[in-house]
């Protein structure tokens, strides 16, 4: 927001230097940007946080200078005499979708005179950097640099049949702007529209069929407040910005709407002459004034750490425009005013009043009392992910929530249902949120290797978000892994990663067939009855799909089951004084049963005297092992916390991992 200083003065006096405004405004929130001369004027470029649209005006400017050095804010007169006939009899306003436009004002001006503005005039929209048009136009820009409030005026003869429709635009229906360029309109799009066609676009710009030229004799001049989302999406969808979108986009003043008007129709008729038709058009819900807000006294030492007395409170208070409803020894009650929507806790006056009642008057050693905040579950259980992944050699990625549509399917192990699409495009054409985190990951695989990275492990900790039919989507947080190890080191991985977050439990592998993972190189992971998430070595036509040169292995965890099952309390137990017994093993079974049923079988089997089992590998001879079979070789560690355990012992155990591996999958011990 850029601000004149000689413009500043018409409202506020300005006793202090340039310097120290700025200063004091800086301390206060709005932050400078720049400060410039312009001929005999100074310009100064103040950044407004987007809570504070109040001050996207020179008078909201000027109310922050008048608290600030205790002076008098003086607002404009703004009388506009009206004669002639009722202006509902020369127009008409009809608002068909009152969701995007709350309110819709209009006022007819007949008879004016188009012509330059005066220097004056042409003078402050120059400091300001906004080009000089003519006195109409001119006049609608100053009035919304002057309060903030975005107007238009319309060539009244250039609507047909003299009426306005705010309406969302049809199917296919174009407009032209007045930078004169046409678009094709989105649905949904709040347009402004006569009897037949679409005079410009609600919040963001005018059209170049009604704009006001040296021909226009009659105006008609809107003032309204549309929906700042609606004018978001508009503006973000064609491209095209305005000061007015910028002002929407943030909010306006819903009382300043008609003094804005009236304001525009007074320098109208001083400027430009004309006669302003009798009353107003009013169309939408009356504004409702905001709730009144409780400050305890109390609060004031207890956030701040320094005492501020309560008449210095109620002053504060009074001077941003806030009205007192209640007052005794140990708080207030005031109502904000309608240029202050952001005012609605407690918390919020108390950061009012410091700011200022100053934050230099604060000490640095102020004694605030503070009470520790511990963290959640979620939040521990992340941090030893990281942690155990960090020392694993991963790398942490991050990357966004939306993704091309063929990127959804190149994974849909959590869901089959269409995703959900944004209205406007993240990048080019990643108009759709992720069901799975691993096609993003996989993608940023590939530009590692493009950029020739040697190595390429990462991670990812983010949220998919699931659709769920007439309801918000089930939104989910999830880890991802990508790899170009194998898949049991990548198993060992997420086999350490629950070790760690969840002692004791034990993982199941279900084989699971997916178009991403090689054949019989993929499988679901299973936390007792839930589904903990998917393990795979990528396939080639995988690898070619996101154009990989090298192998990879993935997996993806659902970090809610992850959390549920976590035991972050440490518990010792004692190691055992007795020595290891281990025994190898070489199984030989039927080519469809997985390591997974063999490793279960050994564990049950094994109790409580099984501390390790250790796959080795796999050995296929049909000359020697028969067709369809194979050999799985491994070996397994035993060990008693009583007593010495004995070969005999062991053996024991051995061949009963045998004899049941035989009757539950049909292995055979090879010799």
């Amino acid at each position: 927001m850029i601000v004149a200083w000689n413009w500043l003065k018409d409202y506020v006096e300005l006793s202090m230097t340039v310097d120290e405004l700025t200063d004091r405004l800086t301390l206060t929130g709005l932050n400078l940007e720049g400060v410039e001369q312009v001929d005999d004027d100074v310009a100064i470029d103040l950044e407004v946080t987007s809570n504070r649209p109040d001050c996207l005006g020179h008078i909201g400017v000027a109310r922050e200078v008048a608290v600030l050095w205790d002076k008098r804010l003086k607002a404009p007169n703004n009388v506009a005499k009206s004669s002639g006939p009722s202006a509902k009899e020369l127009t008409s306003v009809a608002v068909e979708c009152p969701e995007l436009c709350p309110r819709y004002t209009a006022r007819v001006i007949r008879g004016v005179k188009i012509g330059p503005s005066p220097e004056w005039l042409a003078n402050r929209l120059r400091t300001l950097g906004i080009a000089v048009i003519n006195n109409i136009v001119d006049i609608s820009n100053y009035v919304m640099m002057e309060c903030g409030q975005p107007l238009h005026t319309f060539d009244f003869a250039k609507l047909s049949g003299q009426k306005i429709i705010v309406r969302e635009s049809k199917p296919g229906e174009k407009f032209t702007a007045i930078n004169h360029q046409e678009y094709e309109l989105p649905a949904g799009t709040c347009v402004i529209a006569d009897g037949q066609r679409p005079v410009a676009l609600g919040g963001v710009m005018g059209g170049a069929d009604t704009e006001v030229s040296a021909s226009t004799t009659d105006l008609l001049i809107e003032a309204a407040d549309f929906a700042p989302l609606s004018v978001r999406n508009t503006a973000r969808k064609l491209n095209l910005h305005s000061p007015s979108s910028y002002r929407f986009e943030r909010g306006v003043d819903p009382v300043g709407i008609d003094w804005a008007s009236r304001r525009c129709c007074q320098l109208i008729l001083e400027l430009a002459g004309g006669e302003l038709a009798e009353g107003v058009i009013d169309v939408g819900t009356p504004w409702q004034p905001l709730e009144p807000i409780k400050l305890r006294y109390t609060e004031l030492p207890r956030v701040l750490g320094i005492e501020i007395p309560n008449d210095t409170v109620r002053k504060i208070l009074t001077n941003l425009g806030c009205e007192e409803t209640h007052d005794c020894d140990h708080c207030v009650k005031v109502v904000p005013p309608s240029w202050r929507a952001d005012l609605t806790r407690e918390i919020d006056l108390v950061e009012e009043v410091a700011r200022i009642y100053g934050y230099e008057k604060i000490p640095e050693d102020a004694g605030v009392k503070m009470v520790a905040s511990t963290r959640g579950q979620e939040d521990r259980v992340i941090e030893e992910v990281r942690r155990v992944l960090t020392a694993a050699g991963c790398s942490e990625a991050m990357t966004l929530s939306t993704v091309e549509p063929d990127a959804v399917e190149a994974f849909r192990a959590w869901s089959n249902a269409p995703p959900l699409e944004t209205s406007t495009s993240v990048l080019r054409r990643a108009n759709c949120l992720r069901q799975s985190l691993l096609p993003s990951l996989l993608a940023a695989r590939r530009t590692n290797e493009t950029l020739s990275n040697p190595v390429v492990e990462l991670f990812e900790i983010a949220n998919v978000y699931l659709p769920r039919k007439g309801e918000l989507p089930d939104e989910r947080r999830m880890l991802a892994i990508t790899s170009g190890s194998s898949f049991l080191h990548l198993k060992g991985i997420v086999e350490l990663l629950l070790a760690t977050i969840a002692p004791g439990q034990k993982i199941e592998t279900v084989a699971h067939d997916e178009p991403l993972f090689s054949a019989q190189r993929g499988c679901q992971l299973k936390l007792g009855s839930k589904v903990l998430g998917y393990l795979g070595e990528v396939s080639q036509a995988g690898l070619d799909r996101f154009e990989l040169r090298g192998a990879s292995t993935v997996a993806e965890l659902d970090l809610g089951v992850l959390v549920d099952a976590a035991q972050l309390i440490r518990k010792v137990e004692p190691l055992s004084p007795y020595p290891p017994v281990g025994r190898d093993l070489n199984l030989v079974v039927d080519e469809k049963i997985c390591w997974a049923e063999v490793e279960t079988i050994v564990t049950d089997c094994g109790g409580t005297l099984l501390e390790e089992i250790a796959f080795q590998e796999i050995y296929r001879d049909e000359k020697r092992l028969g067709t369809g079979k194979k050999s799985l070789l491994f070996s397994i560690l035993l060990r008693s916390d009583t007593d010495t355990l004995t070969n005999e012992r062991a053996d024991e155990v051995r061949d009963k991992i045998v004899a049941t591996a035989g009757k539950q999958v049909g292995a055979e011990l090879r010799a």
